[in-house]
Formats: structure tokens, C-alpha cells, sequence
């Protein structure tokens, strides 16, 4: 074999010897010693491998001192009031939020026809609905949170805040859909004639 192909297949074959080194040194976290959850283990005296929380516990992230916040109640009862002042920035968030969770099903100004109705899912009831619109802001949230029959729990999915602010917009659509001009500020009124005109 001449020098200059030995030149040429000795470093191919150096870094192929290195990279099998390297593959068979490898240690993954599967590896390492370790029990399955509720698997017996001979470590502990009472033959278990997981330890019960110590009391009070809370995970990081998860401790709740604003029940109002958290819940979307006071006591027992569904709030009527938001934990903290709504402003532009909070709608502005909440209309993001709405459209990107909520539209799908209860369409863009929650009349309960979204795209998912076209294919065959049941139209959820409109936010408009007399019955619906009265129903305190903590109701809200408390669906949101949880879920109900055919809407899953966003609890996992969307923070307390931006519950509270899909809240927020949804106040905001149910004003915008049952207002008369006469709670129209004088102000706005020639840019609504306008927007009026556009459309028809």
C-alpha cells in the first residue's frame, strides 16, 4: 500500500476509532441508578422509594394567596369584580389570548359560531345570551379554569392573569354586541357613521 493512500485512511480510520470511544462511553440519565415511581426499594426502612411531601408543601410557582385571583371566587360564591384593574393593556392581551383559545369554538365576537361548528362540533351558547352575559365575571374564569362538558380545562394552558384578561374581553365583546348609540361617546360617533358606511 503506497504512503500517500496510507496517509489518506489513516485519519478516517483514527476518527472512526475515536467516535466508537466516544459512543460506547456515553452515559444517558436512562442509565444511571434509579427507582420507578412506586417501585420497592431497600433503602428506605419502610420499603418505598418515594417519600411523602412534607406538610404544607407547595410547588414552585403554585402557591395561591389570592383566592379571588386564583379561584375567580370570594367564599363560595362566583366574583363579580376582577382581582386587579382592567386597563387598554389587559384587553389588548386578552383579545390575543381570546382569538387564539377561544375563537376556534365561540367565533371572534362569541356568538358561538366558530370554525370548529363547520365540522361538526356542537355550537357553544353565545356570550350574548341574556341568561349568559349576566353571569358574574368569576363564573367565567371558573370555566375557563375547569372546563365544561365539551370545552376541556385551560388551567395548564393559559396563567390565572391571562384568564382574567380573556375575562376582560369577554365583558368587552358583550358591551360592544348589546350598546345603543347613546352610550356611544359623541366623539367616536362620526368614526362609527363612517365604518357604518363602509359595510353597506
Amino acid at each position: 500500500m503506497s504512503r500517500l493512500i496510507q496517509a489518506r485512511i489513516a485519519p478516517i480510520a483514527g476518527l472512526f476509532f475515536a467516535l466508537t470511544l466516544l459512543a460506547g462511553c456515553a452515559l444517558t440519565m436512562r442509565d444511571q441508578p434509579r427507582d420507578d415511581p412506586f417501585e420497592p426499594s431497600a433503602f428506605f426502612a419502610d420499603g418505598a422509594s418515594a417519600r411523602v411531601p412534607v406538610a404544607d408543601t407547595v410547588a414552585r410557582g403554585q402557591l395561591q394567596t389570592d383566592t379571588l385571583f386564583a379561584t375567580g371566587r370570594i367564599g363560595r360564591d362566583f366574583a363579580e369584580t376582577f382581582p386587579f384593574t382592567i386597563t387598554l393593556e389587559t384587553l389588548e392581551r386578552g383579545h390575543e389570548r381570546y382569538d387564539i383559545f377561544c375563537s376556534p369554538c365561540h367565533g371572534l365576537v362569541g356568538e358561538g359560531n366558530g370554525l370548529v361548528t363547520e365540522y361538526g362540533m356542537p355550537n357553544p351558547p353565545s356570550f350574548h345570551d341574556p341568561d349568559l352575559r349576566d353571569e358574574p365575571s368569576g363564573y367565567y374564569f371558573a370555566l375557563i379554569t375547569g372546563g365544561t362538558r365539551v370545552m376541556p380545562s385551560y388551567a395548564s394552558r393559559i396563567p390565572p392573569a391571562d384568564r382574567w384578561a380573556i375575562v376582560a374581553y369577554i365583558r368587552a365583546l358583550q358591551l360592544s354586541q348589546s350598546a345603543d348609540l347613546s352610550q356611544v361617546p359623541a366623539d367616536q360617533l362620526p368614526l362609527l357613521q363612517q365604518t357604518d358606511t363602509i359595510t353597506k
